[in-house]
């Protein structure tokens, strides 16, 4: 009697596989890049038809992975970009890469998840791994995804093998990609694990399979935690120290000498993308079921989130010092996208600053390189275009407001040409010259 597993495993190794990829966005599309690197035919999947026909076309819709991926994607014939489900069912890995959101009281929002898990389960090839890389709270994989894809009669560790593998894509970092990460596995069962370590290290340098999917799951909620915890830890002193008259971000300089026990975080204007402002909460709310408060992540929470409107708050104070009201005043805001050099607005707390500024009467108006108009966000409606940078904008706003920092932005220009500066991310320090009035936030 043959092993499922170990047929799958060859397979792998083989490269004779075939990896589809639910979800084509920030995640999936780098993991399409690595299967088809390492020689899988590949099936990319997405509901969005726009996504499926510019990629059929060469187009790319996410800037910072440039253009050749997309190009190259095009070319090749072990390359299938599709919108039906159909076109799943011959592959031997399906990893569903698909958004984990917050509903409107901050509670996980595992829909997008469970129809891609409903829609694997109708098409799923026998003796198949599925793979959910979305991040999530601990149990997921067990508890939601299992029971969907055993409830024809499937015995999983036989009929076809499941797993957590979260991934940890960071959009605009140089130097690492999909393939150079670290990938943790953790199967629902030994068999799954090996199968799901198969297929990760025919991809990836590097696969570290751990005991079970609930460590996985717990693991990359860990990691978004620990970020949140240290960055609200920095910007709960940035208003202390401000008034006291010392600059944060020389005091963590100085920290960051230290040779051991202390790590630099920076402070912001708020945190963005899906990883910080999200996940931690997924934590909380499944806390709650075994009885247990997460005081640390909700306080981290409720910190992080004020930040937009300390940063406006300090605004309006920097308008009062020149004689002018926010009402009526033009404000001119540097960089949309939620971290610098990307075009990724996912989250981004300029939506929320520029929500507030409207709010309090402010003129808005916004340059970002890599962000021509401002998305449509499921909380957020703005009506905006990025205006060109020139000394004669910078000199007409009455106060010009650092939001993200990307190097494509003429810092030089900014600081001498611009009378008041409220930076958010220490932008201006690394400008040699500058005539403009900074007050940071």
């Amino acid at each position: 009697m043959s092993d499922p597993a170990a047929t799958l495993i060859q397979r792998f190794t083989s490269r004779q596989a075939t990896v589809g990829v639910v979800g084509l966005g920030y995640v999936g599309l780098p993991l399409v890049r690595a299967m088809h690197s390492a020689g899988f035919r590949v099936v990319g999947f997405d509901i969005d038809l726009r996504k499926v026909e510019m990629l059929r076309a060469g187009e790319s819709y996410l800037k910072h992975l440039g253009p050749d991926l997309v190009r190259d994607l095009a070319a090749s014939d072990r390359f299938t970009p599709t919108d039906n489900p159909d076109d799943l069912r011959a592959c031997d890995a399906i990893a569903i890469c698909v958004p984990t959101p917050l509903g409107k009281h901050q509670e996980p929002d595992l829909s997008y998840v469970q129809r891609s898990i409903e829609m694997v389960a109708a098409i799923l090839k026998p003796g198949a791994l599925v793979s959910l890389e979305s991040t999530t709270y601990p149990g997921t994989t067990r508890e939601l995804c299992l029971p969907i894809l055993e409830a024809n009669g499937r015995v999983c560790g036989h009929d076809f093998f499941l797993v957590f593998s979260p991934e940890r894509e960071d959009p605009g970092r140089q130097g690492v990609e999909t393939r150079t990460i670290p990938r943790l596995v953790g199967g629902i069962d030994e068999a799954s694990t090996r199968v799901g370590v198969a297929l990760y290290s025919a991809a990836v340098e590097q696969v570290v399979a751990v005991d079970s999917a609930e460590i996985a799951e717990a693991a990359k909620l860990l990691e978004n935690i620990y970020r949140s915890v240290n960055i609200a830890l920095v910007n709960e002193l940035k208003p202390v120290l401000a008034d006291m008259g010392i600059d944060i971000w020389k005091v963590i300089r100085a920290a960051a000498t230290k040779p051991f026990g202390f790590q630099p975080f920076y402070p912001g204007p708020g945190l963005g993308g899906h990883c910080i402002p999200i996940d931690p909460y997924y934590l909380t709310y499944k806390a709650r079921e075994y009885g247990h408060a997460t005081r640390f992540i909700e306080l981290a929470g409720e910190i992080n989130h004020h930040m937009p409107r300390y940063v406006v708050d300090r605004t309006a104070e920097a308008l009062n010092h020149e004689g002018k009201p926010v009402r009526g005043s033009s404000i001119l805001i540097l960089g949309i996208a939620y971290k610098p050099d990307v075009d990724d607005i996912r989250e981004t707390p300029a939506a929320e600053i520029i929500r507030l500024l409207l709010e309090r009467g402010a003129n808005v108006s916004y340059h970002d390189p890599h962000v021509p108009r401002f998305p449509e966000m499921r909380k957020y409606s703005i009506d905006l275009e990025s205006v060109e940078l020139t000394g004669a904008a910078l000199k007409s706003a009455d106060c010009v407001l650092i939001v993200t920092d990307h190097k494509a932005i003429d810092w030089p220009l900014v600081a001498q040409s611009s009378t008041l500066v409220v930076d958010t991310r220490d932008a201006m320090s690394g400008v040699a010259h500058v005539t403009a009035r900074v007050i940071k936030a």
